[in-house]
């Protein structure tokens, strides 16, 4: 038994609270571990003595996850009086070792008289320290929007010069092409549609780009936008059609614009906003694009991007008191923190807890690109965007080597990270701004199918990119934010693919299960390059097919749900599936 493979802390994603009733416990072992047990009860149980007087009631371990090199064990209890004390008895066929908090211990050891044993302890489920999702994200399908990219809807003269909406030459960083806030009113409809419940925007307020993410005003949308009498039409008219509105908070850096760091620029330390920024020298306008001599910090050494303090009291302050005029006064559904790994931890739990509780059903999401366990206990963030999905997807189609044991894996390892409810709401996604849409990734329908139903059939909350639902092209930005082809669109040019994203949609809605956690891998397909897994509701179970392999497999599949190549009992390479199974 290779000890030196087994891992828990009674603390974090190996032991927390679920809900205000139950407790989950891991903990990961090697993978010639044959089965584990846990040792628990209350700690109390027969009074306040030595703690080698007590003993706990027996409950097997679910195998969980498997991982590419451990398995990964669970179990969910519900501790009658709050709390909750353990140890694990853990066999390698015939040879059984425990594992307390201090070390390993052979039954002898256990039983040597006279010890003091050191237990792992769930001291006490405190409500207010269970890391609450909102619930009503698990069941949202997302559309990402770039406004200045969807749709125009207000033909009047812009603020400056517009690129042709149907622009066939190359993109570049400086066009704008003046999408605004009555062309998304005027698209509602075809969002409700397609099942869409819940959009969101990139940003929104005053801005010299065409991206918004150097805000000059964070108080006002936009002008190339609209008017916040628009914006909130637009929220008035979305919550009609039971769609949830998201919008982006980029509070890690202004734009060079905005007023604080204006009057810096003119009074330099003297200036009352001189602390709101990280600046180590002057001259702070010295004619360079980045920022790498250090003169200030700023976003990825983007000179219009000069970050700001958010552990200044302040800037606190102000940030706080622009996110509860959206919640407030606009009742947006959720907000997105731009370079969310970058903004304090501090200011981001006071933050919290004042959106919280104004409204505590309040979606709080994260731009992080790595893991990001340390912002998802409770107290910072209920989600975040989750790249490992997308980038483990991505390298699964990429290298032909890996088999559906790897894939397995590497979905598996996503899932692995982070507590139950928070895998629940997930922000998944394939493509976005910030990445080549998935289309151009392959150029391949069959392949951008397959990675819409992993997307749409595993648990989390999908979002899709504007336009992705057409299969857009574009590679990395700009090439990524070309406009809507409407005229396209409206004459019918996508009606298949479109048609085939809604029915997708509609499964996942409908199969309230395929948004859960459990699934079933199945390996035995005859081709190694075939994804196939399970979801099980009751005596019905949905089984999603994926030949990624270059031959044919039959499978035996009567109710459809959903198909590609698929004809006659064969599933041929590049063929997407999905249906119901009896049990």
């Amino acid at each position: 038994m290779r000890l030196e493979t087994i891992e828990h802390r009674s603390a974090f994603m190996d032991c927390y609270a679920y809900n205000e009733n139950e407790i989950i416990i891991r903990i990961r072992t090697g993978k010639e571990i044959t089965a584990v047990n846990l040792i628990h009860d209350d700690p109390y149980l027969k009074g306040i003595s030595p703690q080698n007087f007590w003993s706990g009631q027996t409950s097997p371990m679910m195998l969980e996850k498997e991982l590419k090199y451990a398995y990964l064990w669970s179990i969910r209890l519900k501790p009658e009086f709050k709390r909750e004390q353990y140890y694990f008895e853990i066999w390698e066929q015939e040879e059984k070792i425990y594992l307390l908090e201090d070390d390993f211990y052979t039954e002898e050891e256990m039983c040597l008289s006279g010890r003091i044993n050191q237990y792992f302890k769930y001291p006490w489920l405190n409500e207010s320290d269970v890391n609450v999702t909102p619930k009503w994200v698990r069941d949202t399908v997302w559309y990402q929007i770039m406004p200045d990219r969807f749709r125009r809807g207000d033909r009047n003269k812009k603020r400056m010069p517009l690129q042709p909406w149907d622009k066939k030459g190359k993109i570049t960083y400086s066009d704008f092409f003046g999408g605004d806030l009555r062309g998304i009113i005027d698209k509602l409809d075809y969002l409700k549609d397609l099942g869409i419940t819940g959009i969101y925007f990139t940003p929104l307020f005053e801005s010299s780009t065409n991206h918004k993410y150097n805000t000059t005003d964070y108080t006002r949308i936009d002008p190339d936008f609209g008017t916040e009498a628009e914006m909130r039409e637009l929220i008035k008219e979305a919550h009609k059609r039971e769609i949830r509105i998201m919008i982006d908070a980029v509070f890690n850096h202004s734009g060079t614009h905005f007023f604080a760091w204006q009057d810096v620029l003119e009074k330099g330390k003297d200036s009352p906003y001189f602390d709101w920024f990280y600046i180590n020298k002057f001259p702070l306008d010295n004619g360079k694009y980045d920022t790498k001599d250090g003169r200030y910090y700023s976003f990825a050494f983007v000179a219009e991007m000069p970050k700001l303090n958010t552990n200044n009291k302040q800037v606190c302050e102000y940030l706080t008191n622009l996110c509860r005029h959206w919640v407030s006064e606009w009742e947006i559904d959720g907000i997105r923190f731009d370079v969310g790994n970058e903004v304090s931890h501090s200011f981001l739990k006071q933050l919290r807890k004042d959106l919280k509780e104004m409204n505590p059903e309040l979606f709080l999401l994260g731009e992080i690109w790595h893991d990001s366990a340390s912002w998802l206990l409770g107290d910072e963030y209920d989600s975040v965007m989750n790249y490992p999905f997308l980038e483990s997807l991505n390298n699964y189609y990429l290298d032909k080597d890996k088999t559906s044991r790897d894939f397995m894996y590497a979905m598996n390892r996503c899932y692995a990270l982070y507590q139950e409810q928070t895998n629940e709401v997930l922000f998944n996604f394939l493509d976005s701004h910030d990445i080549g849409r998935v289309y151009s990734r392959y150029e391949d329908m069959d392949i951008f199918f397959q990675q819409l139903t992993v997307l749409l059939t595993m648990q989390g909350s999908p979002c899709i990119y504007y336009g992705t639902e057409i299969a857009m092209p574009g590679g990395h930005d700009p090439e990524n934010r070309r406009c809507m082809p409407w005229e396209e669109i409206e004459s019918g040019v996508y009606d298949d693919i479109i048609e085939q994203v809604k029915q997708l949609i509609a499964i996942r809605r409908q199969y309230s299960w395929l948004r859960e956690g459990t699934i079933t891998w199945k390996h035995d397909t005859g081709n190694s390059r075939v994804v196939c897994y399970e979801k099980e509701n009751d005596n019905t179970t949905v089984t999603v097919c994926l030949n990624a392999g270059e031959t044919a497999i039959e499978v035996d599949a009567k109710t459809l749900l959903f198909s590609r190549r698929f004809e006659n009992g064969r599933l041929a390479p590049g063929g997407t599936l999905v249906y119901i199974r009896r049990t």
